[in-house]
């Protein structure tokens, strides 16, 4: 098993809580993405902690790309966990996520007015692109009170990263509203994005067993049944796109289906209603003029 671990609290308790269930079958990776100074010194703590406790440990330097920091810092890091894990053969990645931050995103994503897939919230487990072994999220069902409380007993050191305090993030200016709503409880929202997590596999699994029973995929024609959902319908035909290699989100398909009579293009895919399928084919060219 692989840890992703920061100087953080949160990483560090979890660092303890396998290491006391695991023993010697965890590795640690730490990120510097280079965007503060301070970071390589917290890699560092992170490397010496690992090396009391016996634990493997690479710091793994990341560039980041222009653009949104935080999605981009995002994308880099598990990109190099992933390349990691391949090398060391790791069966998964494990990361410190816990009940705070569920609730900090289930608020975030209520308030863009995501979808079922959105309000999931952190999956307790997933796949990335760019990572090649599962991301486990063990800790979901804790209060980042009680991790911090973990390291205190213990005495491991940590470190608090500043842009947890910087209120330019949307992130943390729900977190200092949750703090300040002393009425709403984080673990509680936490679990409601845990039951929408569970409803949300149901329907996968659903629209799964309809493209493995009932989809046609040809060279350049992938035709699945019509269903009574938008949701599920959504899902065959986000799924025909990417086969044929268009780029989509889900989202955009489901409202592209409520608006949809029986012929459209979407994604650069041609999609028409014949009987009960939709036939999804490469958009033809357009006519010059």
């Amino acid at each position: 098993m692989g840890l992703a671990v920061s100087g953080g609290s949160d990483s560090m308790a979890l660092l303890a809580l396998a290491q006391d269930l695991m023993n010697d079958r965890i590795e640690v990776a730490t990120v510097d993405h280079g965007l503060r100074p301070e970071a390589s010194e917290e890699c560092a703590l992170v490397e010496r902690v690992c090396r009391a406790r016996g634990i493997p440990c690479r710091i793994l330097e990341v560039h980041v790309a222009e653009g949104n920091v935080q999605d981009r810092a995002r994308a880099a890091r598990y990109a190099a966990f992933g390349a990691w894990a391949a090398e060391r053969k790791l069966a998964a990645i494990a990361t410190a996520h816990h009940a705070d931050d569920q609730a900090e995103t289930l608020l975030m994503r209520l308030n863009r007015g995501s979808g079922l897939s959105g309000l999931a919230g952190i999956r307790s487990c997933t796949v990335m692109e760019g990572c090649p072994v599962p991301i486990m999220r063990p800790l979901l069902d804790f209060r980042k009170s009680e991790l911090l409380q973990i390291v205190q007993d213990l005495g491991l050191p940590f470190v608090e990263d500043p842009s947890n305090r910087d209120a330019s993030f949307d992130r943390v200016r729900i977190r200092r509203e949750l703090e300040r709503a002393d009425w709403i409880d984080p673990r509680a929202l936490a679990q409601s994005a845990a039951h929408l997590e569970e409803a949300e596999r149901t329907l996968q699994s659903v629209a799964d067993r309809l493209w493995d029973s009932k989809a046609s995929v040809g060279e350049a024609r992938v035709a699945m049944p019509v269903t009574a959902w938008h949701d599920i319908s959504a899902r065959l035909v986000t799924r025909a796109i990417e086969t044929l290699g268009g780029n989509v989100s889900r989202g955009e398909v489901i409202s592209f289906l409520k608006t949809f009579g029986k012929r459209g293009n979407i994604a650069g895919v041609l999609i028409e209603q014949m009987e009960d399928f939709y036939v999804c084919t490469p958009e033809p060219p357009r006519r010059g003029g």
